[in-house]
């Protein structure tokens, strides 16, 4: 951690989240760009209205932790060694509410969200770095979320 910013309190600065890795609405905070840690990237991320992410994954592993509301985590493994056009099966679904923490291996293929279309769900995201001053990587994808995987978004 930046030792500057250990006991500085400031804001924590919204964060332009890109629309087509989300079904719906949602708003994300930096919180790294204020603490400036050098092993995660943390946000705080709010969906609205049962919206969720896109399938990903990440190159670190990520923990959620759960600051309102009810949401869910899928987890699904991959079928074909391509890196686009494949098939997905749902191997785990996790509900989650207030307090509960999770955390998601390096290359787990995942989607995570709200549950219910009146009631936000908000988590804190830590993404992980997989290597020492590497930042960590996501890599997104357009699915139907059962079966079919047809591109990677960029």
């Amino acid at each position: 951690m930046n030792k500057e910013n250990i006991f500085s309190k400031t804001g924590i600065s919204s964060k332009k989240a890109k629309a087509s890795y989300f079904t719906g609405i949602i708003s994300a905070k930096d919180i790294s760009a204020t603490i400036k840690p050098t092993s995660e990237k943390i946000y705080h991320v709010t969906f609205k209205n049962g919206s969720r992410t896109k399938l990903h994954h990440h190159d670190g592993g990520q923990t959620l932790i759960v600051t309102s509301g009810d949401g869910s985590l899928i987890l699904y493994r991959k079928f074909g060694n391509t890196e686009e056009n494949f098939t997905i099966k749902i191997t785990k679904k996790i509900k989650l509410k207030t307090g509960d923490c999770v955390h998601i291996p390096a290359m787990k293929l995942h989607t995570h969200g709200s549950t219910n279309k009146k009631i936000s769900f908000s988590h804190i995201a830590i993404n992980s770095f997989p290597r020492k001053n590497k930042e960590p990587k996501t890599t997104w994808y357009e699915s139907d979320f059962r079966r079919n995987v047809t591109k990677i978004l960029k």
